[in-house]
């Protein structure tokens, strides 16, 4: 389900017309029967024709994925544990669907957050579709910080949602049954790159999200300094090497009170934490360079990845310490995850 949101409270920052700050999100969620509604695509068509002009007609003849999610149909019954997810800088909401997908198989609700003019194609529903100028006009710090304020208020809207209301600007039907099912006392947050450190910001605001996951990104504002007391994951590559590469990184991790842990995807590059991984061996080779996809072989890095997102998730949200052994590293189903630091 997609939801259009404004938040009249703030005004765009990049935009310079003094708008309200609009955002795009999906809520993803288990259903009870999906006939009849139609499939979500990756991208939509207006986001789908900018993100192949970013390629420079490069892959034109290519056929971008479908989801295996349903456009609004019914929720199936149950309080689940809700997780956000912050993309990457010029990335979209869609760009770790192989892994929201698998965490909503399992029982969560996971909700994806589009940051216009930071996130890489943001199309509303009136056909708008907003990009993220290069060079980016604000600090990486602000960037940050105004994501952090996006998932906070995403936070709001859930609440909205689960008593009953319905905070789409469009006022489209939200689907039957998701009232009352958001477990918002069970809230994680994710993201990858710039998404990863909007989950470290939003977690150091507000205590509403209990744990989080920063996929490979350097970490920006005061979450640096002063670190967090819930359980958080740093997800880095060789490429990467956050804790000896990184000065984000080693300061963070010094301030963590809570439980920590850090691991790494081997034979990796950045994007291979997302479905870009996947995408890169059906592109031509001049693309595929671009993506930052690595050696890893897509089908062992969507596991891994998917395996570890969830088992912190389940430990630390659904009290499963039975999962636990996977978040320290050499687990024999997962060899590609490696053991740094915890």
């Amino acid at each position: 389900m997609e939801l259009h949101l404004v938040d009249r409270s703030r005004t765009e920052p990049r935009s310079g017309t003094g708008a309200p700050r609009e955002l795009m999100v999906t809520v993803h969620y288990p259903a009870t029967e999906v006939r009849g509604h139609a499939p979500l695509p990756w991208l939509p068509s207006g986001a789908e024709r900018a993100v192949k002009a970013r390629f420079g007609g490069a892959v034109d003849g290519y056929a971008l994925p479908w989801t295996h999610s349903a456009d609004r149909a019914p929720a199936r019954p149950g309080r689940r544990p809700v997780l956000l997810y912050s993309p990457g800088y010029t990335s979209d909401r869609t760009f770790n669907t192989l892994v929201v997908e698998d965490l909503v198989s399992w029982g969560y609700v996971v909700v994806t957050v589009d940051h216009p003019y930071d996130s890489g194609e943001v199309e509303f529903p009136d056909g708008r579709v907003v990009t993220c100028p290069e060079p980016d006009p604000v600090g990486r710090a602000e960037a940050v910080a105004v994501r952090a304020d996006d998932l906070r208020f995403v936070l709001d809207q859930l609440a909205v949602v689960n008593r009953g209301g319905n905070p789409d600007a469009q006022r489209r039907p939200l689907p039957r049954g998701l009232c009352g099912s958001l477990d918002l006392t069970r809230t994680g947050a994710f993201g990858h790159s710039r998404g990863g450190a909007a989950s470290a910001a939003v977690m150091y605001l507000d205590e509403r999200v209990r744990a989080g996951i920063d996929l490979d990104g350097a970490l920006y504002g005061p979450v640096v300094e002063h670190g967090l007391d819930r359980p958080f994951l740093l997800m880095d590559t060789v490429v990467h090497d956050g804790m000896d590469q990184d000065p984000t990184w080693h300061p963070f991790w010094e301030r963590l009170s809570g439980w920590r842990r850090c691991l790494r995807l081997a034979d990796a590059d950045h994007n291979s934490y997302t479905d870009l991984v996947a995408v890169a061996p059906q592109v031509p080779e001049a693309v595929r360079q671009r993506l930052q996809a690595g050696t890893i072989p897509a089908d062992r890095a969507v596991a891994a990845v998917r395996a570890t997102v969830r088992a912190f998730f389940d430990v630390w949200l659904r009290g499963r310490p039975d999962t636990a052994h996977l978040l320290d590293g050499a687990s024999p189903r997962y060899p590609e995850i490696g053991y740094i630091a915890g």
